[in-house]
């Protein structure tokens, strides 16, 4: 799987979003195999993080001054976060830039391909939990809905998928979902 998609992405151009008044951040988006199956890796953010607190996310965050890129930021925040080596990941693309509506982050995705099983170091003031979703559940349209959430008395209708009692919306679907509609057709699951 990890070819098909490297293969799938190896030419995207990614769409950025060029706004002085958006605050730089990036993300990982984790894949590895279990059992014969993909699996992309979440996290869930804490209750003592400033924003998007109790979140489902994927590894990531804020570029700092110090960052030389934002893929920089990305690996930097995953081993802060959960204990992810940069030398343990293998990137294989970049998607577009995403917004978050509330706080005013523009995101970078990095898909990525990391080992598996892996000794995370969870950092709980900033991550309650790391867990993985299966990538043929979330390939299923079945399993794609649709929620509404009120910010700032505006209504917003963003794509959500729900399993094993996480919810999974906002900019991180959004995300989501582009890498999906990316890869679906290769969406075999299988490793």
């Amino acid at each position: 799987m990890k070819q098909k998609i490297a293969e799938i992405l190896c030419n995207y151009r990614k769409r950025k979003i060029a706004d002085e008044n958006l605050i730089p951040s990036a993300v990982l988006i984790p894949l590895f195999c279990r059992e014969g199956q993909c699996h992309v890796l979440f996290t869930e953010r804490s209750s003592e993080v400033s924003s998007h607190k109790g979140q489902v996310c994927f590894p990531g965050g804020v570029r700092q001054p110090g960052d030389s890129s934002l893929l920089h930021t990305a690996l930097r925040e995953a081993e802060e976060e959960i204990g992810l080596k940069a030398e343990d990941v293998e990137i294989l693309a970049e998607l577009d830039d995403s917004m978050t509506v509330s706080t005013g982050y523009v995101i970078s995705p990095f898909v990525a391909f990391i080992p598996y099983p892996y000794p995370f170091k969870v950092n709980h003031q900033e991550i309650t939990e790391v867990f993985s979703v299966p990538l043929s559940f979330l390939v299923n349209r079945d399993h794609l809905k649709q929620d509404c959430q009120i910010i700032d008395s505006q209504v917003f209708t963003t794509p959500c998928y729900e399993y094993a009692g996480h919810v999974i919306w906002g900019a991180t679907s959004r995300i989501l979902r582009q890498f999906i509609e990316l890869i679906r057709p290769e969406s075999g699951t299988s490793c």
